[in-house]
């Protein structure tokens, strides 16, 4: 694999990372330059230490890994997704019917570290399997896996700002909307491994 392959294939991978980005900074209450870096980093760390550990799994475990990499991204995706909703509509119940008042954005302390490592995690899954391949193509790993870590940390930082001005926009259903879209993400990377919307329609048509 050539350079500007591998950057490509960085700039790939970063995409979920970046969308997930997106979606977090629209969330986030006077957002701190801190707390981007921190998320940004978190994303680069693991979507640079994955490719390392499907090397070093290596052949022998791939047809496992890609059975099952689909499912936790989907799962953790669905589980943030669904709490940013029910934590959304569970505001609403508390503010005062006749003073209602929605804020563009949550605080900022909202986002835990918990959190930005289950995200990390779930939008890094796929360069787990990347980095199988990359012991196939015999591809120096260290190499690769420093550009995919600063690429995702670098388009992150700006996701993530991105995001935070785009809150604004929605008005108080920042949260709501970010919500969905995690799940959203979630059943795309879901899709992409079974093709399950392609298998439906094929039934139906």
């Amino acid at each position: 694999m050539n350079f500007i392959a591998l950057i490509f294939t960085a700039f790939a991978l970063s995409m979920d990372a970046f969308a997930v980005s997106i979606t977090k900074g629209m969330t986030i209450k006077n957002l701190k330059k801190s707390t981007a870096l921190k998320m940004a980093l978190a994303f680069g760390v693991f979507q640079g230490a994955m490719p390392l550990l499907g090397w070093a799994l290596g052949i022998s475990f791939e047809s496992y890994i890609k059975s099952i990499d689909h499912w936790i991204a989907f799962i953790l995706l669905g589980f943030i997704g669904f709490n940013m909703i029910k934590g959304f509509f569970d505001d609403r119940k508390e503010e005062n019917a006749s003073e209602l008042e929605f804020s563009a954005t949550t605080d900022v302390d909202d986002l835990s570290n918990k959190e930005i490592i289950m995200l990390a995690v779930a939008t890094s899954i796929d360069a787990l399997a990347v980095g199988i391949s990359f012991a196939f193509l015999n591809v120096s790993i260290i190499p690769a896996a420093s550009i995919i870590c600063i690429i995702t940390f670098l388009v992150c930082v700006v996701g993530v700002f991105v995001g935070n001005k785009v809150g604004d926009i929605f008005n108080g259903y920042a949260e709501l909307v970010g919500g969905i879209i995690l799940i959203l993400i979630g059943f795309n990377i879901f899709n992409e491994h079974t093709q399950v919307l392609s298998k439906i329609f094929n039934s139906l048509f």
